[in-house]
């Protein structure tokens, strides 16, 4: 059996898998005659992928999962990258792997964001659908879109994966 626990969410403990999306040691600098803070370029948003890719900004909203969970698969997307931005300030769950065409479950690693936190999933990380914390939660979502199939699912047999809030 394989035990999965959050870490907290760091740009240098998730940067195997994607980008942390965040003001907090953000590049800032002011706008519109100095009424906005500007938190530049915080992730690297990849549509090249395929053919005809485009941004896609859609909203998902998730409901809270029942903990602890039992993880039967992790999905990818081979022709883009993936953001899950929170909406209402409130902490979710991330579960990822390293990209590459075979994910090993003992390679997996689970993360809590802060609740201010978003992430950017490079172009085929391995990770676990939306994973809301307490109750439900809105997310913009900012993927590809356009021709082909940008979404890969790999399903755990028999290796009884538990992801375990702390």
């Amino acid at each position: 059996m394989i035990t999965l626990t959050p870490k907290p969410l760091t740009r240098a403990a998730f940067a195997p898998y994607g980008d942390v999306i965040e003001k907090d040691g953000a590049d800032h600098f002011p706008i519109n005659n100095g009424t906005t803070e500007r938190y530049h370029d915080l992730a690297l948003v990849d549509v090249t992928g395929g053919k005809n890719g485009r941004v896609l900004i859609s909203i998902c909203h998730a409901q809270p999962l029942i903990y602890p969970l039992d993880i039967q698969f992790v999905e990818r997307h081979p022709l883009g990258s993936q953001a899950f931005i929170p909406t209402n300030n409130q902490p979710f769950y991330l579960i990822v792997g390293i990209a590459g065409d075979d994910i090993k479950p003992e390679t997996l690693k689970a993360f809590i964001t802060n609740g201010k936190q978003g992430v950017n999933y490079h172009k085929g990380v391995w990770h676990h659908p939306i994973m809301a914390q307490g109750s439900a939660c809105d997310f913009i979502v900012v993927d590809r879109g356009g021709d082909g199939d940008n979404c890969e699912e790999h399903h755990f047999k028999d290796d009884n994966i538990i992801f375990k809030p702390i």
